[in-house]
C-alpha cells in the first residue's frame, strides 16, 4: 500500500475542488499543546452542536477506582508545574483502555498534585470567544488529528516536511534531516514568508537550508503596522504565510493563559478580514499536538514509509477560515498536519501536467482542505 500511494503521488490530482484555485493567500497558525475535546467539545456538550463529535456528559476516565467526569474548567491557565505530558511513552498510556489513561498517566507523571483531574478538564464558548465566533461563521473539523502521538517537535517535521526524524518527543534538537515544503515553494518561485515573535523555529528546526532566511519577519503589531500585521493589512502578504506564535506566551502552551491565545487569533482574523486581499485568503488554524488533554476519539492508522509512524496522534482542534466557507460548517474527513502541506502543493506546486511534488507516503495520502471552500 506505502509503495502504491508514493508511486501515485508524481500522477494527476483530480481530486481539487474548484474553489482553491480562488485562494491567492494561505496562512497557517499553529498553536500548541491543546486537544480537541479540550478546547472544542463544549460545542456539542454545551453548544447545542449535534453535527459536531464533541463532547458527552458521559464521558470520563477512571483512576484508582474512581470516576473522572469531563468538567468545565474555571481558571484559564495552570500552576507552573502543570503541563501534561505528551511524550510517545505517556501518550501511549492515554491511548489504553478506549482513551481511558489521560488521568492515570497525569497522576503517574505528577505526583503530588492534587489537580489529577485536571487533564478531564475543557473551556467553554465564554472563555474562548474568538473560537466560538469562527466555529460559529466557518468550518470546524472534527476529524483533524496531529500527525505523531507524541511531543512537539515530530508533530511540527510532520506540518513542515511530511516526516519526522525517528522519534516521537522533543529530545532531538535541532532536527535538520527533513526537506520542507518551502523548497517546493521556491522551485515553483512562490512568494512565502514565516512570521513570528522570536525566531520561526518550526521552519528552522525542520531544515538546515532555512536556520535563516529573509523571509523570515516578525509578527508585528497594528499600531505600526509592520510584520504579518502590517503586510495583511496592506494587501501584501506572500501566497503562502506561516506564522509562529510567541512560544511559551502566546501560543496556548501550558502553563500560558488561553486569554492570549485568544487575542493572538483575534489579532490574526482582524488583520486578515480588513485587509484587501480578504476575499482570496483561507486561514488554517490548528494545534500540534494535544498537550496531554482528554479526547475521546482513538486516533486511526495512518499511512507512512516509516512502520514506527503508521498511526496518528490524539485529536487537535482545526479552523477553517475563510469567505468561501459557508457558516456553521462541519468537516468530518481525517486530516492531520500533512493536510496542510497537501494543500499548499495542491494550490501552489502543481507541475504542468497535474502531478504535486514528492513528499513521502504520508503527504501522498493526506485529504487536501479546498473541499471547505464550497460557497461561489
Amino acid at each position: 500500500m506505502i509503495a502504491a500511494v508514493a508511486a501515485a503521488e508524481g500522477a494527476l490530482d483530480a481530486d481539487v475542488p474548484g474553489n482553491l484555485a480562488r485562494i491567492d493567500h494561505i496562512v497557517v497558525l499553529m498553536m500548541e499543546n491543546r486537544s480537541f475535546d479540550h478546547m472544542l467539545g463544549y460545542l456539542s456538550l454545551e453548544g447545542g452542536r449535534a453535527d459536531i463529535d464533541g463532547l458527552q456528559a458521559g464521558h470520563a476516565n477512571l483512576h484508582a477506582g474512581r470516576t473522572y467526569p469531563v468538567h468545565h474548567l474555571l481558571r484559564t491557565a495552570f500552576g507552573p508545574q502543570q503541563d501534561p505530558s505528551h511524550t510517545g511513552v505517556s501518550v501511549a498510556h492515554q491511548l489504553q483502555n478506549n482513551n481511558g489513561g489521560f488521568v492515570d498517566d497525569y497522576a503517574q507523571t505528577h505526583p503530588g498534585d492534587p489537580d489529577i483531574d485536571l487533564v478531564m478538564g475543557y473551556y467553554n464558548g465564554t472563555d474562548l470567544p474568538m473560537y466560538d465566533f469562527l466555529a460559529q461563521q466557518f468550518c470546524v473539523c472534527d476529524r483533524c488529528y496531529s500527525s505523531v502521538p507524541g511531543a512537539t517537535w515530530p508533530n511540527r517535521l510532520y506540518a513542515i516536511s511530511g516526516k519526522a526524524a525517528g522519534s516521537k518527543d522533543s529530545k532531538r534538537v535541532p532536527l535538520y534531516a527533513n526537506k520542507s515544503f518551502v523548497r517546493h515553494l521556491e522551485r515553483a518561485q512562490v512568494s512565502w514568508k514565516f512570521y513570528s515573535a522570536w525566531k520561526p523555529w518550526s521552519l528552522a528546526f525542520s531544515d538546515d537550508h532555512y536556520r535563516s532566511s529573509e523571509c523570515y519577519e516578525p509578527f508585528g503589531s497594528s499600531a505600526r503596522r509592520y510584520g504579518f500585521i502590517g503586510d495583511a493589512l496592506a494587501g501584501t502578504l506572500p501566497s503562502v504565510s506561516w506564522i509562529d506564535p510567541h512560544f511559551f506566551a502566546n501560543d496556548d502552551h501550558p502553563p500560558a493563559d488561553i486569554r492570549a491565545g485568544q487575542a493572538l487569533v483575534a489579532q490574526v482574523y482582524q488583520a486578515l478580514s480588513r485587509g484587501p486581499a480578504w476575499p482570496r485568503t483561507l486561514l488554517i488554524l490548528s494545534y500540534d499536538e494535544h498537550g496531554g488533554f482528554f479526547d475521546h476519539v482513538p486516533p486511526p492508522a495512518a499511512v507512512d514509509d516509516d512502520p514506527a509512524f503508521r498511526q496518528y496522534g490524539v485529536r487537535v482542534p482545526m479552523l477553517l477560515v475563510s469567505p468561501l466557507i459557508a457558516p456553521g460548517s462541519v468537516s468530518h474527513q481525517v486530516y492531520d498536519h500533512t493536510s496542510i502541506i497537501k494543500t499548499i502543493l495542491q494550490r501552489f506546486c502543481r507541475a504542468a501536467d497535474g502531478a504535486l511534488p514528492q513528499m513521502g507516503a504520508r503527504v501522498a495520502a493526506a485529504s487536501g482542505l479546498g473541499a471547505v471552500l464550497d460557497l461561489a
